[in-house]
């Protein structure tokens, strides 16, 4: 998904040389079919050779693939995968990503007290 977002559309063969340490041909064109059929991408019969596209925006295929991350890797919590992530790169996050957390965690707190479904 992450080369189709880049080059907005491209065949097979580009994705395929565009992955690092590419599998074959042929499991490429698997997964774009697997897509295909979860509707997250469509292509397009251009000179007899596919070129496919995202169907989706890039924000929602980012947390689709948060989701089944943190569900496979994390058991479903949220929590641990965040402080997972913090203690990995704790040393590497800027003051401003650290006020950028508290901001975000206090709103959510706030959301909560009031009953109100966080943003």
């Amino acid at each position: 998904m992450d080369i189709l977002m880049e080059y907005k559309e491209c065949s097979a063969q580009v994705v395929q040389q565009a992955l690092p340490d590419p599998p074959s041909y042929s499991a490429v064109r698997a997964l774009l079919a697997r897509l295909l059929e979860k509707k997250e991408v469509g292509f397009r019969n251009e000179g007899g050779k596919y070129i496919y596209f995202p169907l989706i925006e890039q924000s929602e295929a980012q947390h689709s693939a948060l989701q089944r991350l943190i569900k496979i890797f994390f058991k479903g919590s949220r929590a641990k995968a965040v402080n997972a992530l913090l203690e990995a790169e704790g040393d590497s996050i800027s003051p401003t990503e650290i006020a950028e957390l508290e901001r975000t965690i206090a709103r959510i707190k706030r959301a909560k007290s009031k009953g109100d479904k966080p943003c």
